[in-house]
């Protein structure tokens, strides 16, 4: 049976809770999913419910948006494995309803008048020799793991690559008794000055960040944690696990500067050079991509295909606030309302702050200077940066999808999740210019499916 919602939301983290309980305030049937049990996304990860904590509002911004926005209904444990595209409506999702990795998942169909995609975000972890080891962390995973679970990754523990979301992974990670040993930012102090101190007026809208910021700065005081710019991880050492890492001075550019190297003894080490928009859903919807990879939305969260809205990280990357916007916005334009000027108003603010976030701690093409030919890329398949660039030489060609075959790079399990922003970066780089880029986020099938869940799903819909 196919269900038909007025507005189905994709993603219960800030931009789907704002866009559902948007468009409920305007009067529409809504279905939210999420394939986590609960409500929050990355941004709100919380212990689970049978295992609640005494002062859970201390370790989050927004607790209480937060609790505001998670008391409505939610198809929690709902994979999402494809959106059928349809020219004169908007697309048909299916959805297998249950725990991942349990055998007895449950089909389920919707046909929606309006679909709002708010799906977020991946981490990128941009690869160094050693990064393939035991102890190496993404910072998404780090903190996961220190707000959801309480573990900590390690006991000596290096912070290290772009932007402000290391300063709340340093911060979550010393909460679970971990010592951190540095926060170390890629981007020099110039180019940070000259994007957060240009149009000042512009910061106006934002200046709750300022309090945030002020909070982290207090941690890293607090617990002694220097933070050094324009400095990175270019290696990490050990045997069998993560024993030490490699630091060194960064040029403008991200290259490693000679002679600044020094050794880090470290048990773990935890990267993130931003994040890639997850975008496959809105891919295999027909949505229009922006050059970055983000969704192409106009200023009411509606993309290129009728009915289908996008909102939060997968528009770009921006941050709660901007997914807390632009979901109120697009949910109330989903369920055929009008958003109120204080509404876009927000949502341009927050825009901007992305802006300088792009501007500010965006990735710089000389990070490739750390590699050397024997760096994996592609863990799924043991394909190196020497493997991409032999290829590319060998062959001549210039279209990414003869070059994933000839490589086997982004076709391993996780479908170039973890490798894909990379493997398109060192091809483009090696070819000169590919002329298909952006393949690596078209994933017709976006989630493990077992064989058995699509014969009984073809049987149903026989």
């Amino acid at each position: 049976m196919i269900e038909t919602p007025d507005v189905l939301v994709i993603g219960a983290g800030p931009a789907g809770l704002a866009a559902a309980a948007a468009a409920r305030r305007a009067g529409s049937q809504v279905v939210l999913l999420d394939a986590a049990t609960d409500a929050g996304g990355q941004y709100w990860r919380h212990l689970p419910a049978e295992r609640p904590a005494a002062r859970e509002r201390i370790l989050h911004h927004g607790w209480s948006r937060f609790s505001e926005l998670r008391a409505q209904d939610l198809l929690g444990n709902a994979q999402v494995w494809l959106v059928e595209r349809h020219d004169d409506r908007p697309p048909i999702v299916h959805a297998l309803i249950g725990p991942a990795d349990g055998t007895a998942r449950r089909h389920r169909v919707f046909a929606p008048r309006a679909l709002v995609l708010a799906t977020g975000a991946y981490d990128i972890t941009l690869p160094f020799p050693g990064w393939d080891l035991p102890g190496v962390f993404t910072a998404g995973a780090a903190q996961a793991l220190a707000k959801a679970e309480r573990v900590a990754v390690g006991r000596r523990v290096v912070v290290a690559g772009a932007g402000p979301f290391l300063l709340p992974v340093a911060a979550s990670l010393v909460r679970t008794g971990t010592r951190v040993l540095g926060v170390l930012e890629a981007g020099g102090w110039p180019r940070l000055a000259r994007a957060w101190t240009a149009r000042p007026a512009e910061l106006l809208g934002t200046r709750r960040k300022a309090g945030e910021l002020a909070g982290y700065a207090r941690d890293l005081i607090r617990h002694r944690i220097p933070y050094r710019a324009a400095t990175g991880v270019i290696a990490a050492h050990g045997d069998g696990r993560v024993e030490a890492v490699t630091v060194a001075r960064l040029d403008p550019d991200w290259a490693p500067v000679p002679g600044t190297e020094r050794r880090i003894v470290a048990d773990a080490v935890c990267v993130s050079h931003g994040f890639v928009p997850r975008a496959e859903l809105a891919v295999a919807a027909g949505c229009r991509l922006t050059p970055d990879g983000g969704v192409h939305t106009d200023a009411d969260g509606r993309t290129s295909v009728p009915g289908v809205f996008a909102a939060g990280e997968i528009t770009g990357i921006g941050g709660a606030d901007l997914a807390l916007a632009e979901g109120s916005v697009a949910g109330t334009v989903a369920a055929g309302g009008t958003p109120t000027e204080a509404q876009r108003r927000a949502r341009r603010a927050f825009r901007n702050f992305a802006g300088r976030l792009e501007a500010a701690h965006g990735i710089r093409p000389g990070w490739t200077g750390w590699l050397t030919d024997d760096t994996l890329v592609c863990r799924c398949e043991d394909v190196t940066a020497g493997d991409l660039r032999a290829a590319a030489e060998a062959t001549g060609s210039r279209g990414l999808r003869s070059l994933k075959l000839s490589t086997r790079a982004g076709l391993g399990a996780c479908q170039g999740r973890v490798c894909g922003r990379t493997v398109e970066a060192l091809l483009n780089r090696h070819t000169g210019g590919l002329l298909d880029p952006g393949r690596t986020a078209n994933r017709p099938v976006a989630a493990f499916v077992r064989i058995g869940e699509l014969a009984s799903h073809h049987e149903e819909n026989a």
